[in-house]
């Protein structure tokens, strides 16, 4: 098990790599398999992207990233509403298996974080560059250690 320390040393090396990005298309899914690593987490061993799923009206929608039971990530590009990302991601719950069911919503455009804590009714939100100073919100990655 890697320390709080190590953690928030690659949280600061993360942040230096993605400082800038803005483009959700070209770069978010090696954007979350670097995140994974802050915490020493191979990212395929626990999520998947472009999960399908349908949306509340029934329509074929696909989360950016899933990790069943635990986290559901919408993922856009910078200066997108996140506000919108967080409702798109509530519209997938009403079709999902109730052992599927997250305790995390987390949403994103590269430079800004808004994680919802679902069983603790929590929300936090920083920037990419206030990362470190907030990776303890990310406990539910020591689960898997």
């Amino acid at each position: 098990m890697i320390s709080l320390s190590e953690i928030r040393n690659r949280a600061l090396k993360f942040q230096n790599e993605w400082a800038g990005e803005k483009y959700e298309r070209g770069e978010a899914q090696s954007f979350w398999n670097d995140f994974f690593q802050i915490f020493d987490i191979s990212r395929r061993r626990v999520t998947t992207f472009e999960e399908p799923i349908k949306k509340l009206g029934g329509s074929q929608g696909f989360i950016d990233l899933f990790w069943k039971g635990q986290l559901l990530i919408e993922h856009k590009s910078f200066g997108k509403d996140l506000r919108k990302a967080k409702t798109q991601a509530l519209d997938y719950f009403p079709n999902m298996p109730e052992r599927d069911l997250q305790k995390f919503i987390l949403v994103c455009d590269f430079q800004n974080f808004e994680l919802y804590d679902l069983n603790e009714n929590a929300q936090y939100h920083f920037t990419l560059d206030e990362l470190h100073k907030n990776i303890e919100v990310f406990d539910l990655m020591k689960n898997l250690h």
